[in-house]
């Protein structure tokens, strides 16, 4: 039986619906028309005698052989591109370096790293993980770019996504009605820290300050065996720990704005990082909040 050959035209359009769950925005993304990623599609199943995408009135899904398929698609995408740009002599080989806080750089950015290596291999990325707020000042020294968060409205930069903090707590023992209430939280320049602290004095909650860590994993840990409260990213909730709701009589907190930061004088590759980072973090962001 002769294999049917894979257009990578057509993948391209796959990867884009996969990735975005949508065929509109899969359309704006590759610069076509809804029908034509459409048509892409159907001549994709087509080619390899299988439905890829199971479609409901609100959801599209990856079908089993769409998920069989994607990584495969993704690699040979990457490598046609690579193929084509050695040919041109017109590969980015450069490093970019790029700030962002601890818990993103753990649960966020991996993924949206590894697809971006997958297509631009001559591309170094250095990453730091830490408390940003002095990452902007840094932009052009030691940092190309740097996502950073900022109190809603506020900050510059270009925005990616809007979070919202959150008390949290173990699962078993009900430490928030401790008094006085022990929190952990991060060191000082952390605006999770701040925002905690300003809204506790705000209602006249008695509270003290149990544990002090830059690490989210150990802050979250002392969280965990309920030791303490602490204030989280409600978009990467971590396992182990529940949400407060009302009841607790916690202060609600504010919302933060996630921005990209980029220095005066950015490199070639710095630019198509950051211009990847603003499409992948906006595509989650939407998928999240449709």
């Amino acid at each position: 039986m002769r294999m049917p050959n894979l257009d990578v035209d057509l993948l391209r359009a796959f990867i884009a619906v996969a990735e975005l769950r949508s065929f509109t925005r899969a359309a704006m993304r590759l610069h076509r028309t809804q029908s034509a990623v459409s048509m892409q599609i159907q001549r994709l199943e087509a080619r390899v005698g299988a439905r890829l995408f199971v479609r409901t009135r609100s959801l599209i899904e990856l079908a089993p052989e769409g998920e069989r398929l994607l990584d495969t698609a993704r690699r040979m995408v990457a490598l046609n591109d690579e193929a084509v740009r050695r040919i041109r002599n017109d590969s980015i080989a450069a490093r970019v370096r790029l700030g962002v806080m601890r818990d993103y750089g753990t649960r966020v950015l991996p993924r949206v790293l590894a697809d971006f290596m997958a297509a631009h291999r001559s591309i170094e990325v250095e990453v730091e993980t830490g408390l940003t707020a002095s990452m902007p000042a840094r932009l052009g020294e030691d940092l190309d770019l740097a996502i950073v968060m900022h109190r809603e409205g506020e900050g510059g930069g270009e925005l990616l996504w809007r979070e919202q903090a959150v008390w949290a707590a173990g699962l078993r023992e009900r430490v928030e009605w401790t008094d006085p209430l022990p929190v952990a939280l991060y060191p000082r320049g952390c605006l999770f820290r701040t925002w905690a602290m300003a809204a506790l004095d705000a209602v006249e909650r008695p509270w003290r300050l149990a544990f002090v860590s830059e690490s989210p994993s150990a802050v979250e840990a002392i969280a965990a065996q309920g030791l303490a409260v602490t204030v989280v990213k409600r978009s990467i909730f971590p396992r182990g720990l529940r949400q407060l709701s009302d009841e607790s009589k916690l202060p609600e907190l504010p919302k933060a704005d996630i921005r990209l930061h980029r220095a005066k004088r950015l490199s070639r590759a710095g630019e198509v990082l950051a211009e990847h980072l603003l499409s992948a973090t906006r595509c989650r962001m939407t998928q999240r909040h449709p």
